[in-house]
């Protein structure tokens, strides 16, 4: 259903594009997936108009409003940011982290205090500046807790996939060895034939006395020889 305008009509098309148009002028952030997917047609794929991936970056590119350096390691310090450090080099992580969030939790009480106190006071801004220093710092040693949880969750997915293969392995297993005791059970019960061959056997005598009896055309008897090798035969069976 189309979006309709105040006075209950729906907008015509070129209206709709310059509105996109100045949306995407205004907004910061890039368009919608769709628009790029409108552009990765079959047919512009096949007569080269789709768009090329982006160039890698070799010096500098911005994100957010801020520019980095591709060299710039991706933890960064937080000297180079600008920032005062509020912990030790050498620290333990968990320890900074709790005093960290009680230091917030203190500071924003001290806000609270301050603005039911005295509302029109500076504090107000030293206090408020206090309190996005310690989130900076919180963010930053939840960031270098990053490639730790990224080995671990390397791991994990590992570890996964190999109990999943180590369980194929085994169901496979099994339906080989069940397949395999199917056919001796099948071969077990199959008839002993050395028998059924035996009675099968011809004797070599009637065919001499074929021979002998098909030499001569004229010989009225050949019919019955060949009757009574076949009577002898369905007898033995």
């Amino acid at each position: 259903m189309g979006v309709l305008d105040q006075c209950g009509a729906s907008p015509a098309p070129n209206v709709i594009s310059n509105n996109v148009e100045q949306a995407a002028q205004v907004c910061s952030l890039p368009l919608p997936p769709q628009q790029y997917i409108a552009n990765y047609t079959d047919e512009n794929i096949k007569r080269g108009k789709a768009p090329r991936p982006p160039p890698p970056v070799y010096d500098t590119y911005s994100m957010f409003g801020n520019t980095f350096n591709a060299d710039d390691t991706i933890i960064r310090p937080l000297e180079t940011q600008g920032i005062k450090r509020l912990y030790p080099h050498n620290f333990d992580r968990r320890r900074e982290l709790r005093k960290l969030n009680h230091s917030l939790l203190v500071n924003f009480l001290d806000l609270l205090d301050l603005l039911v106190r005295c509302p029109e006071s500076g504090r107000r801004a030293e206090k408020v500046e206090d309190l996005s220093l310690l989130f900076i710092h919180i963010h930053h040693l939840l960031n270098e807790f990053r490639p730790h949880q990224a080995r671990e969750t390397l791991r994990v997915m590992m570890e996964l996939q190999k109990r999943q293969r180590h369980e194929i392995s085994q169901r496979f297993q099994k339906h080989l060895d069940k397949v395999i005791e199917m056919l001796h059970q099948a071969l077990q019960t199959l008839p002993d034939t050395s028998d059924f061959d035996s009675k099968l056997i011809v004797p070599t005598e009637s065919f001499e006395n074929m021979d002998k009896f098909n030499s001569n055309p004229n010989n009225p008897d050949r019919l019955s020889v060949l009757d009574d090798i076949m009577c002898s035969v369905v007898d033995q069976l």
